[in-house]
């Protein structure tokens, strides 16, 4: 009886050997400073900001709180979460001894007549055991390299989560954006169209009196009707963009998130990112990190595969009772014990363990591959947003001049219409260029603010001095 509990104790003294090699985090593959960005690295570290310190509008936050507390993918994320940690658990458990107790009972005969009441004897057996079955001793770490790949896999599933997390936050701002540009394009498109209306209006009354031609009449009424065609589109616009702002809350949008604001500048502003990022902040990015525990997964699988050379130990081992008599199962002399280890050596697998140690090597180098290459497109990522934040501003600027100087140019060959100084050509083109500069400038705005978003995101919130 003495040699079970010292087979256990040189069991778990050998056990955690791991045959995976050594992991080492790839060299990014980017420069050290994102391009657009001409200030050197320095003041920044990574740390992650909260995105109630970034997005401080409570209009917006409310939306945000909402759709964290409803929203149906992040759910799924994290049901993922609670699979993958059941998983890991599963294969953890794989290094502890399962006890159990078992219970059998048998009644047989050796001889045939038995079976039809001819006579002949019984032949009963019952026991009763506490022990462990089949029980492998992870001599050559497969089962840790196993273990370590689920914990990797569990982690990179949380990290995911975290990244679906903030894809969530940043689609939420920038469909509130986008409603609220809605909304500003539709206050224009109804100027637009009541000017228009009153222009066709006063040109009816000249062609009606024959100051003005039928030519002049028919270009302002298609004016109009195009106003009015824009108009509906961008009512058909916004609710869609209202219903796809819906999905994203799981609920519907509240009419209070809208309240008191008629454009985009009546957003509160956005925490602006500092100068100066480097470019290791990167790997803070959850999606990043998530692509890196794949590749600690990977690596573990190695392990596994080259631990599947050496032989397997499996250990059954028992006690309890056995007796002839099921009345006596329990009296003294009935003790019994057994104490089975089993040796398992592959010789002969027509290069499975071989394929399957390839298989797993290939399956690192992909993960390695994949790691890269999202420290590079986060990259670039990171790269556009930052040339967004230096040209949009001047773009935003030069638009909104635009827009000043089509509205004086408007007004003053309304003026010279209306006293017959000009023809209603030059009136009609100034109404045209400018309902296209106020579009573009809104649609400029709401771009730069968008860029401000997508930055965020991109820097995976964290870049905290």
């Amino acid at each position: 009886m003495k040699l079970i509990p010292l087979a256990l104790a040189a069991a778990l003294f050998v056990t955690g050997c791991s045959l995976a090699p050594t992991y080492e985090r790839p060299a990014a593959p980017v420069p050290t400073v994102f391009p657009g960005d001409p200030s050197q690295p320095g003041g920044a570290a990574a740390s992650t900001v909260a995105w109630q310190d970034f997005f401080t509008d409570p209009r917006l936050a409310r939306l945000i709180e909402t759709a964290l507390a409803n929203n149906r993918d992040l759910r799924v994320s994290v049901q993922n979460i609670e699979q993958a940690r059941a998983q890991f658990q599963v294969q953890r458990s794989a290094l502890f001894p399962n006890v159990g107790v078992s219970a059998n009972g048998s009644r047989t005969s050796p001889n045939p007549y038995q079976a039809i009441g001819l006579g002949g004897s019984v032949l009963s057996q019952y026991s009763v055991n506490l022990g462990i079955t089949a029980w492998e001793l992870d001599f050559f770490g497969r089962i840790t390299s196993l273990k370590d790949s689920a914990l990797a896999q569990y982690l990179a599933t949380e990290e995911a989560r975290n990244a679906a997390q903030i894809s969530l936050i940043a689609a939420v701002a920038n469909g509130w954006l986008q409603l609220l540009a809605d909304e500003e394009l539709l206050e224009i498109t109804r100027q637009t169209l009541a000017t228009r209306e009153d222009s066709q209006r006063l040109t009816k009354m000249r062609f009606d009196n024959g100051v003005s031609s039928e030519i002049d009449f028919q270009a302002t009424s298609s004016l109009a009707e195009n106003a009015r065609a824009a108009l509906a589109a961008l009512q058909r616009l916004r609710i869609q963009d209202e219903n796809a702002l819906a999905l994203l809350l799981g609920a519907p949008v509240p009419a209070e998130s809208m309240s008191g604001i008629r454009s985009l500048e009546d957003a509160r502003p956005m925490a602006d990112v500092p100068a100066g990022l480097p470019s290791d902040l990167l790997t803070d990015r959850p999606d990043i990190r998530a692509a890196e525990q794949q590749l600690i997964a990977a690596n573990a699988n190695i392990g596994a595969a080259r631990a599947a050379f050496f032989p397997r130990v499996a250990l059954t081992t028992s006690i309890g009772t056995a007796s002839t008599q099921f009345s006596n199962l329990f009296d003294s002399g009935t003790k019994a014990w057994a104490f089975a280890p089993q040796i398992t050596l592959p010789i002969f697998d027509a290069g499975r363990n071989q394929a399957n140690l390839d298989s797993a090597r290939a399956g690192r180098e992909i993960a390695v591959a994949q790691y890269e290459k999202s420290i590079q497109s986060a990259f670039r990522e990171v790269g556009d947003a930052l040339a967004g934040r230096q040209t949009f501003g001047e773009q935003v600027r030069a638009l909104r001049a635009s827009t000043d100087a089509e509205n004086v140019r408007l007004k003053l060959n309304t003026l010279r219409w209306r006293n017959g100084v000009a023809n209603s050509l030059d009136l009609l083109d100034s109404q045209r260029a400018l309902f296209v500069a106020q579009q573009a400038a809104v649609q400029a705005r709401l771009q730069q603010l968008q860029n401000q978003v997508t930055l965020y995101k991109a820097l995976g919130g964290g870049w905290k001095g």
